[in-house]
C-alpha cells in the first residue's frame, strides 16, 4: 500500500507562530513512516509558503533567515484526484529548468491563532477538496472567539463567569464611561483578554480602575475587540482534552496548571526543560510546547468534580461541532466547587498529547486518530449531493432569459 502525503501545515501570520512550529513537529516526528510521508508547509511571517525537508529539524529555527534560503517557496495550486498540490516558485524571472512539484493527500493542520485556527486554512482546505484535521470552518471560527462561543454554550445552560466585551471602536473617547460601567456591574478583581486569540497572548489580571485602562489597551494591541471577566479569587485551572467527531466524542484525563496566578505566554512555552519532578508536577518527555509546562496530571480532584468537566467537556465539542482533538479549559471555585466554562483550543498545543498518554494513547496512535478522523470526514462530505449534473442556462436558453427568475 503506497504512503499518504501528509502536509505538516504549521507558522502562519499570528502571535502563536513560534508555539505552532513546536507542535508541528513534534506531530511530524511522531508519525508513522512505513505509512505517511511528511511534508512541511511552512507559512512565513510575510505570508510566503515554503516546503523542504530542512523544515522539519526544530534547531533550524534559531536562525529562520538561513533557513528559508535553504527551503523552496512554493504556492498551492488544486490538484487531480482530490490532492493539493505545492508548486515551485521562480527566484528569479524564470526557471532553467522544470519547477519541483509536490502532492499531498492529506493536510494535518498545526497551525495556531489567527487565520490558521479561525476557520480561514480550513475553508481553503474545503475549497480546494482536500482532506484536513482537526474541526471544520463553522466550528473552528465559533471556537475561536470566545463572546460567542460562550454566549453560544451559556444558552445551554453550561455556566460561564461573568464578563462583558467591548470593542475599539466603542472604547474609543469613552474610556471613562467604560472604566465606570465595568468597575460597577463587575467589580474587582478581573480578568482582560482578546477575544480570538490563545496562548494567553495579551490576558491581564488586574486588581483595581487605575489598571484596568492599561490592561484593555494592551489587550486590543491584538484583536479589537476585548473581553473582561469577573475573576474567581479562589480560583483552581482543570483542562480536559477531547477526541473525536459528534458522535464518537470521548474526554482525556483531567490536568490542572501549576501556577501563582493568571497563567502568561511565558508561563506556557517557556518555562524549563522536560523531565519530572518528585512533587508530582509532571513534564513531557517530549521536549517543548504545552509538554514543558508545569502540571498536575491528573489533576487532584474528586471523582464528581473530574466527572463533572469531562462531561461538560464532551458537551461543549459536540456544541461546536468540533472534530479531531481540542482542549477545553474550565475554572473552578475551590471555595463553592463551582465548575465554569473558560475557553476552548480547537488546535491545542503539543495537540494535548500529554493528557491522553495516562489512557495509553502514545503520540503517534493521537496523529494518526486524527489523520483518520479527517479521511472519514471528507468521505462523508464527499458522499452528499454538492452538484447537479444540469445546466441551468442551457436550459433556460431554449425559452429566452427573459422571466429567468420566474
Amino acid at each position: 500500500m503506497p504512503s499518504l502525503s501528509i502536509g505538516i501545515v504549521f507558522g502562519g501570520l499570528s502571535p502563536e507562530h513560534e508555539v505552532s512550529i513546536i507542535t508541528s513537529l513534534q506531530a511530524a516526528a511522531a508519525l508513522d513512516r512505513s505509512r505517511y510521508t511528511p511534508i512541511a508547509v511552512y507559512l512565513a511571517k510575510d505570508g510566503s509558503w515554503y516546503t523542504g525537508s530542512e523544515l522539519l529539524d526544530i534547531e533550524a529555527y534559531k536562525d529562520v533567515s538561513a533557513l528559508l534560503k535553504k527551503a523552496t517557496r512554493v504556492e498551492i495550486v488544486p490538484g487531480l484526484n482530490n490532492r493539493l498540490q505545492l508548486k515551485e516558485i521562480s527566484k528569479g524571472s524564470f526557471f532553467t529548468r522544470t519547477p519541483e512539484g509536490w502532492e499531498i493527500d492529506v493536510m494535518f493542520l498545526g497551525l495556531h491563532g489567527g487565520s490558521g485556527e479561525n476557520g480561514g486554512m480550513q475553508g481553503l482546505c474545503e475549497l480546494l477538496d482536500v482532506p484536513y484535521t482537526g474541526s471544520g470552518v463553522l466550528a473552528s471560527s465559533l471556537a475561536m472567539d470566545k463572546v460567542r462561543a460562550k454566549q453560544y454554550c451559556e444558552s445551554f445552560e453550561i455556566p460561564v463567569v461573568p464578563s462583558q466585551n467591548v470593542r475599539e471602536a466603542q472604547w474609543a473617547n469613552r474610556e471613562e464611561i467604560w472604566l465606570d460601567q465595568l468597575s460597577s456591574t463587575l467589580g474587582f478583581p478581573l480578568v482582560v483578554k482578546p477575544v480570538r486569540l490563545g496562548s494567553s497572548i495579551g490576558i491581564s489580571r488586574v486588581e483595581s480602575r487605575e489598571k484596568l485602562d492599561f490592561a484593555i489597551e494592551e489587550a486590543f494591541r491584538y484583536d479589537e475587540d476585548v473581553i473582561i471577566e469577573k475573576a474567581i479569587v479562589n480560583l483552581r485551572e482543570l483542562n480536559c482534552s477531547v477526541l473525536g467527531d459528534e458522535d464518537t466524542a470521548v474526554a482525556s484525563v483531567l490536568e490542572e496548571p501549576v501556577t501563582s496566578g493568571v497563567l502568561t505566554y511565558e508561563d506556557k512555552y517557556m518555562s524549563g526543560d522536560a523531565g519530572e519532578k518528585s512533587t508530582g508536577v509532571k513534564r513531557s518527555a517530549t521536549a517543548g510546547g504545552m509538554a514543558s509546562q508545569d502540571r498536575l496530571i491528573p489533576a487532584p480532584v474528586s471523582e464528581d468534580v473530574a466527572s463533572r468537566v469531562r462531561r461538560l467537556a464532551v458537551q461543549i465539542f459536540q456544541l461546536l461541532g468540533c472534530a479531531g482533538v481540542a482542549r477545553i479549559d474550565f475554572l473552578m471555585d475551590d471555595e463553592t466547587g463551582a465548575i465554569y466554562f473558560n475557553e476552548i483550543n480547537t488546535i491545542p498545543g503539543s495537540l494535548s498529547f500529554y493528557l491522553w498518554k495516562p489512557s495509553g494513547v502514545e503520540f503517534p496512535d493521537l496523529v494518526e486518530r486524527l489523520i483518520q478522523i479527517g479521511l472519514s470526514r471528507y468521505a462523508s462530505r464527499s458522499n452528499r449531493v454538492r452538484s447537479y449534473d444540469v445546466n441551468l442556462l442551457e436550459e433556460r436558453a431554449a425559452r429566452g432569459l427573459k422571466g429567468f427568475k420566474s
